[in-house]
């Protein structure tokens, strides 16, 4: 990796001279296949986040996003009004290759390289192999988490693929991926930057909540009820329904643990805070509900659920983060906020992307860990009580994650450049 960021680093222009030098006279163009639900946060992240590093590393870069059919208005609207000039197109390219919509056809064909952005797994598989079947234009993929062996063979039709956990770039490498370039990529979300300030600061006036002196709290279950959202239409599983309910109160006791100690030994609030829209209900039943009156006083329940611009305002105005969430975390990390992990199975290997960034310590697994109810609340206390070391220890591994981000990002040029010349 070092040795070939020092290759792409050293190519002497900016990109849009090294275009022009190698005879052709226009910038790069990449199609961004990314966006995929708007009812989570940390998925609508993804995008800003790696539209935002390509804004740092690739200056002069031409993006279009290519955008999943659920993107809705006002999340596109959110995201403009970080990046105002950002095109995006939707639709599909059908077996004949021809797309369904007119705008997508241009965007195509305009394109020099397709990136497909952060998730959980390569989510956009059969628009990224409908591309490559009736372009034979490259691709990339950035800080996904490996999912499958079903897409093995077009993984290792990649210029690169960035992993955003080891853990899955071994299991990747273990089932036969071989891309010419394969690495640990933090997930895009770390540069997510979006805001709104003001609706954060009328939030937080509202609720007597002062900068510096709450800490947030995320809860979910093992698996998302997405049955549960208006308009889903998603069929209820009954076998997800039992596995949540078993499980619930296992998932939840040293959270509750932790809000408990921190409201009775410190001086801080506790905000609990949703990041997908079925966990404001999850978060009262579990939480509120169950907190004795003393702590309960000084205890925020969000009821409605937020955008990831208010939402990282908030956070950022914080003394830190902790629950069994990855995306909160992820963006405070990201934005210089101390955040605590708690992980389970259901949800993939990318917890352990917190050990790759040195955040072990702040890493709690629900399967493994038997005396979570004990050190689940001391660290974060440690936290609450030493703001000073967390943030040292947050530093560092922002730090590391933005290593990470110059070198990735620098095969990334790198690819792009090459595709065009």
């Amino acid at each position: 990796m070092k040795r070939r960021h020092f290759l792409a680093c050293t190519l002497g222009l900016s990109l849009a001279k090294a275009v022009q030098a190698g005879g052709v006279n226009r910038v790069p163009r990449i199609l961004l296949r990314s966006s995929w639900q708007c009812v989570n946060i940390g998925d609508i992240a993804h995008t800003p986040g790696v539209l935002a590093l390509i804004e740092q590393h690739i200056p002069g870069c031409e993006v279009v996003l290519w955008a999943s059919s659920n993107l809705t208005a006002e999340v596109a609207d959110m995201e403009h009004k970080r990046f105002p000039n950002l095109k995006i197109v939707k639709g599909s390219i059908r077996d004949d290759g021809s797309t369904s919509s007119p705008e997508l056809a241009s965007a195509i064909a305009e394109s020099d390289f397709l990136l497909h952005g952060s998730g959980p797994s390569l989510v956009a598989a059969k628009d990224v192999a409908a591309y490559v079947k009736h372009t034979g234009k490259p691709f990339g993929v950035y800080g996904i988490t490996y999912a499958s062996e079903q897409w093995n063979d077009l993984l290792s039709r990649a210029e690169f693929v960035f992993f955003r956990d080891s853990v899955s770039l071994q299991y990747a490498i273990d089932h036969g991926v071989h891309a010419p370039i394969m690495e640990f990529g933090p997930d895009g979300a770390f540069a997510c930057d979006l805001r709104n300030d003001e609706k954060a600061i009328q939030f937080l006036d509202q609720n007597d909540l002062v900068d510096g002196e709450f800490l947030c709290c995320l809860s979910r279950l093992r698996h998302t009820p997405y049955w549960t959202i208006p308009g889903r239409n998603n069929r209820v599983r009954p076998e997800f329904e039992v596995r949540n309910n078993r499980m619930k109160e296992h998932d939840h006791v040293a959270i509750r643990e932790t809000i408990v100690r921190v409201v009775r030994e410190t001086n801080l609030k506790v905000l609990l805070c949703p990041e997908d829209m079925t966990q404001m209900s999850v978060g009262k039943e579990m939480l509120y509900d169950q907190l004795p009156d003393d702590v309960k006083s000084r205890v925020v329940w969000r009821k409605d659920f937020w955008l990831t611009d208010e939402a990282l305002s908030v956070y950022v105005r914080s003394a830190g983060l902790f629950g069994s969430e990855m995306h909160s975390p992820i963006m405070a990390i990201g934005n210089g906020i101390p955040a605590v992990v708690c992980r389970f199975k259901e949800q993939t290997s990318k917890g352990f992307m917190w050990n790759d960034i040195g955040l072990g310590e702040w890493l709690f697994d629900l399967d493994e860990d038997n005396d979570i109810q004990e050190r689940l609340p001391a660290t974060v206390l440690a936290i609450a009580k030493n703001p000073e070391s967390a943030k040292v220890k947050t530093m560092d591994a922002l730090t590391r994650v933005k290593q990470f981000q110059k070198e990735t990002m620098g095969v990334v040029r790198e690819q792009i450049t090459k595709s065009v010349n």
